[in-house]
């Protein structure tokens, strides 16, 4: 990481799923389980049975959990704010639980859920904060003058339970396992910023 810049863990998830369970509810006539996942996580899934010649359900399972897990991380993250969603208008669909192109997973967040997220967490990045609520906002900031003499804040801070950050990003870590009949995931949420 480069000097001045920080780290803060907001969040961690981890959910386990019963994949025969979670495949009956998959079965059910008229389930909206299908609905839950995105176009992509369903072809992702269904390619990796094939390739593996195994039940899609166990891939569909470990990225359910993926999901849950998120939802945990991203609720532990709020501490005593208030959800700004429940169970049912969760946008499951909209948090995709994808393969990178060496099938390492990734959380993908639509942009309507991820300007949910950084709203509901406090999180802005600089483009986001005007300069004064820059100036009220920050603590301990880093100010450097250039030769030219003009000032830049290089670093942002944690003020309270909000986090005000400058140049900031989120990032999730997550890892999935299934094994038999058990898909497990753990998901990290973290806050990054230089």
């Amino acid at each position: 990481m480069p000097p001045n810049s920080y780290a803060a863990v907001l969040g961690l998830g981890h959910d386990v799923v019963d994949v025969g369970g979670f495949a009956a509810q998959l079965d059910q006539p008229g389930s909206r389980m299908r609905r839950l996942f995105s176009a992509r996580e369903l072809r992702q899934s269904a390619m990796r049975a094939n390739a593996k010649h195994d039940d899609e359900a166990a891939h569909l399972a470990v990225r359910w959990a993926g999901k849950e897990a998120v939802l945990k991380a991203w609720c532990e993250a709020l501490g005593e704010r208030a959800n700004p969603y429940t169970l049912d208008d969760f946008p499951w669909s909209e948090v995709e639980i994808l393969d990178d192109s060496h099938s390492r997973p990734h959380v993908m967040l639509s942009a309507q859920c991820d300007a949910m997220l950084r709203e509901s967490l406090c999180v802005l990045t600089s483009h986001e904060v005007k300069p004064a609520r820059r100036e009220r906002s920050v603590t301990n900031a880093s100010i450097s003058v250039d030769e030219k003499g003009s000032e830049t804040f290089s670093e942002g801070s944690i003020v309270g339970d909000r986090v005000t950050a400058f140049d900031a990003s989120l990032r999730w870590h997550i890892s999935l396992s299934h094994d038999g009949t058990i898909a497990s995931a753990v998901v990290i949420l973290v806050c990054v910023g230089a």
